[in-house]
C-alpha cells in the first residue's frame, strides 16, 4: 500500500492466522465478486481515507465540538472544583468562556488533521493492515491513534494555544494563579474544597499553579476527532449506505 508494501503474502495465509476472515472471504466482496491484492489495499486506503473525512467533517466546522453533547470538552475537574473560590474573586464568568474558548480552538484545529491522517492511510504497514482487515471493529480508529497522536498533538496545540491566549484565557488563568499564591482570603475557601476532594490545600493550589490548560484541551479534542473516527468505521464495515467507493462496496459487501 505504501512504498515498499505488498499484499501478496495476505492472500496466502493459513485461515487458522485470521480471527474474522477466511482465504475465501479475503478473495471475495460483494457478490461473490474476485479481489485481487491491490484491490484489498486500495480498499482499505479507501476505508481510512473516508473514515477520517467524515470524522473530521463532523468536528470541524462552528459548534462542531461545542454544540455536540457528545465530544463537547469540559471543563477540567481542577477549575470545577475551584469554580467557587473563583467566583468569589469576581472571576467565575472566565469558566464558561474558557469552555468555550477550547471547543472553538478545537473546530479550529481539527481540519489540520486530516493530512495527518492521509499521509497515515498512504503510509499502512501489511501488519496494520492485517490487523485492520481482519481485528476489531474499530481496528482502523485504533490504528490512527497509534500512528498520528504524537503528529496530532504537535500540530493542534499552537491552534488551541492561540486561540486560548486570543481570547484572554490564558491571561485571566495567570492572573488566577496570581491570586492564588498571594495568601488571601479565597485560601481558606480553597481548603475546605481540598478537603472535600480528599487533598491538602497545598496539592491544590499546586494543581491550579501547574495546570496545562492548552495541553487538557489538546487532548480532549483528539479524543472527540476518534470518537467520531469510531462511529464512521463501525459504520462502514455494518451499512451498505456507507460504503461511497466502488472498493469499499467490493471488500465490505
Amino acid at each position: 500500500m505504501g512504498a515498499g508494501v505488498t499484499f501478496f503474502p495476505i492472500l496466502f495465509l493459513p485461515r487458522g492466522a485470521f480471527a474474522q476472515f477466511n482465504a475465501g472471504d479475503l478473495l471475495k466482496g460483494a457478490a461473490g465478486q474476485a479481489l485481487g491484492q491491490g484491490e484489498i489495499g486500495s480498499g482499505l486506503k479507501d476505508m481510512l481515507k473516508v473514515t477520517a473525512r467524515e470524522a473530521i467533517a463532523k468536528v470541524g466546522k462552528p459548534n462542531g465540538f461545542s454544540g455536540d453533547p457528545a465530544v463537547r470538552i469540559p471543563l477540567p475537574g481542577i477549575l470545577e472544583q475551584a469554580r467557587q473560590p473563583l467566583s468569589m474573586m469576581g472571576q467565575g464568568a472566565v469558566l464558561n468562556d474558557l469552555s468555550q474558548r477550547m471547543n472553538r480552538g478545537a473546530e479550529q484545529a481539527a481540519p489540520k488533521a486530516l493530512g495527518i491522517f492521509n499521509k497515515a492511510a498512504t503510509n499502512i504497514s501489511f501488519d496494520d493492515a492485517r490487523q485492520i482487515l481482519t481485528g476489531p471493529q474499530d481496528s482502523a480508529t485504533q490504528y490512527f491513534k497509534r500512528s498520528c497522536t504524537g503528529e496530532l498533538t504537535t500540530a493542534f496545540t499552537p491552534i488551541m494555544g492561540s486561540a486560548l491566549k486570543g481570547s484572554g484565557a490564558m491571561k485571566t488563568m495567570d492572573s488566577v494563579r496570581q491570586r492564588l499564591g498571594g495568601g488571601n482570603s479565597m485560601m481558606g475557601a480553597l481548603g475546605g474544597l481540598a478537603q472535600q476532594a480528599g487533598m491538602g490545600q497545598s496539592g491544590m493550589v499546586s494543581s491550579l499553579m501547574n495546570f496545562d490548560l492548552t495541553g487538557f484541551a489538546v487532548g480532549a479534542a483528539l479524543q472527540g476527532v476518534f470518537h467520531y473516527m469510531g462511529q464512521e468505521e463501525a459504520d462502514i464495515r455494518s451499512n451498505p449506505v456507507a460504503r461511497t467507493t466502488p472498493l469499499l462496496k467490493k471488500l465490505f459487501g
